[in-house]
């Protein structure tokens, strides 16, 4: 359900609502951040909240806002207006502080139940973690609670929404009450929230649930206090739910700072081809924007697949040849060189100027810079600084590469738009001759397995062993990812669809001298 509107309110009470929904914070968004600790931001959140309640009539409507109380006190709270005022304010009781949560540096607490009347039935209202643990509906209940409401901005990762409906039912067997949650949807910087609202009966069925990444304004029937079945959105494959989360978080990110469309350099790769899909879809190939830079390393393949990739989805296209600047940077550099031997440098050097001509076409036109590196890559520092990655937003920052493939299969499981040949052919940054990425990383297959049960999962290096894993390898990607935490503070941001992603939920220092071998 999209945050409340006039519009959105005229609808709900035309098609015989009594009461609406929207979700946690729909006023200002989640999440607000450091904006929590300025006055002025609650002051005016204030302001328009009075502005809309001045509009409501002949419906209550439930309003997710932040609150600055009388005692100086801030709350995650939840207003019900109906008939031009507020009739009753919930607040959050339980505050999450893990993972991309950290409500507990912004809001206080608060420990007494909002229960109100509609239509004789009375519902207890609730915000979102309040739901994740049994002491606010059992408060709730105790009040005087026939149903459950709770209103949300729970961010997407793969799988929530089954850990959603397991949480869900264990309150519902303790409480025999039934529950309406309504989720937001839509990106915020590196967070997108899936939609997907549900309704479950007393049994703890799931009666009724929306689409997933998808506003909708859902009507949702009770006899009494017992929901009747309505439409039921079926869950998605992985493949499919992933997909959808990079391109709504794309579109929104996009398109809510303004950018009048993106640019991507193509490269004749899985990675770039999968993110020129996502931008098409998400924004429409008159929005994107792709250039190749060949160079004397890049594979008449690579040219002819990024032609054959770009003819497909329709977008503009450019070739930018950079070995001339190549040459020149290397005529002005080889004294200071001092004879030295050609190494990374070189390469790096490509990369390097691949991403200045990047940035000036985005200087020129306005258009921003999608990069196209994947976790993989972003773990152990296979990426060049002020290079490739350079840019504004990073698709598939959190995608391993094993996933970037079944991505490229599903997506051309709708329409066939990346080639085949990019698909299989053996990945490479092309910076020298007859490279592979597996000449200087494992096989993807043990990388992502490795980085997965160390980065997402929290597991010791001899947990990691013990999974199967030789020890050599699993010694070299965790020091390569401890070595590349300076690189991934650079980065840019990028959708988050993991439970544990490189930015708001991964906190190393850059600066230790600790190595987590354990007794390897």
């Amino acid at each position: 359900m999209p945050p409340a509107s006039s519009i959105s309110v005229e609808r709900a009470r035309a098609g015989g609502a009594d009461l609406v929904l929207t979700p946690e914070l729909s006023l200002c968004g989640y999440p607000p951040e450091d904006l929590l600790l300025r006055e002025s931001f609650y002051r005016d959140c204030r302001r328009e909240l009075d502005a809309l309640a001045a509009k409501i009539r002949g419906i209550a409507v439930v309003v997710g806002f932040p609150e600055l109380a009388a005692d100086g006190k801030r709350y995650n709270s939840a207003a019900v207006i109906r008939d031009g005022g507020i009739i009753a304010t919930a607040r959050k009781h339980d505050l999450p502080n893990y993972e991309v949560f950290d409500e507990k540096r912004y809001f206080a607490s608060w420990n007494e139940p909002c229960v109100l009347e509609v239509k004789g039935v009375h519902f207890g209202l609730t915000i979102c973690e309040d739901v994740w643990w049994p002491e606010a509906p059992a408060m709730a209940k105790a009040a005087g609670a026939q149903v459950i409401l709770s209103i949300n901005a729970s961010p997407y990762h793969k799988h929530k929404q089954a850990t959603r409906h397991r949480v869900f039912r264990e309150w519902i067997r303790a409480t025999g009450l039934p529950m309406v949650y309504v989720n937001m949807v839509g990106g915020q910087d590196e967070l997108v929230f899936d939609g997907a609202s549900c309704v479950l009966d007393g049994n703890g069925e799931v009666v009724q649930q929306a689409p997933f990444f998808e506003e909708a304004l859902e009507f949702a029937v009770f006899d009494g206090v017992q929901p009747e079945r309505g439409s039921v959105s079926p869950e998605l494959a992985l493949e499919a739910e992933v997909y959808k989360a990079l391109v709504l978080g794309t579109r929104d990110y996009v398109s809510k700072n303004g950018f009048p469309g993106v640019l991507i350099g193509l490269s004749g790769g899985v990675d770039s081809a999968l993110t020129v899909a996502i931008a098409c879809d998400a924004l429409g190939a008159k929005r994107v924007r792709a250039v190749m830079m060949p160079s004397q390393y890049t594979a008449q393949m690579s040219l002819d697949d990024s032609a054959e990739m770009v003819s497909r989805v329709g977008v503009r296209y450019d070739i930018i040849p950079i070995r001339p600047v190549y040459d020149a940077f290397m005529s002005q550099l080889s004294p200071a060189f001092d004879g030295r031997p050609v190494d990374l440098t070189e390469e790096n050097l490509q990369s390097r100027i691949r991403g200045t001509m990047l940035m000036a076409l985005s200087n020129k036109t306005g258009f921003m810079v999608l990069t196209t590196g994947n976790k993989s890559e972003m773990a152990v520092g296979y990426s060049t600084i002020y290079g490739d990655m350079a840019g504004g937003y990073a698709v598939i920052k959190d995608i391993a590469k094993t996933l970037v493939w079944r991505l490229c299969r599903y997506r051309n499981s709708l329409s066939e738009v990346i080639p085949e040949n990019i698909i299989v052919r053996p990945p490479s940054a092309e910076l020298r001759d007859n490279q592979t990425d597996q000449d200087s990383l494992p096989a993807y297959e043990v990388l992502d397995e490795i980085m997965e049960s160390y980065m997402e999962l929290n597991r010791s290096p001899v947990e990691i062993v013990a999974q199967g894993h030789a020890a050599a390898d699993v010694k070299r990607v965790v020091d390569l990812i401890k070595k590349s935490e300076y690189k991934r503070r650079q980065a840019p941001p990028g959708v988050r669809v993991t439970m544990r992603g490189f930015g708001r939920d991964w906190r190393y220092p850059i600066t230790s001298g600790y190595r987590d071998h354990g007794d390897l």
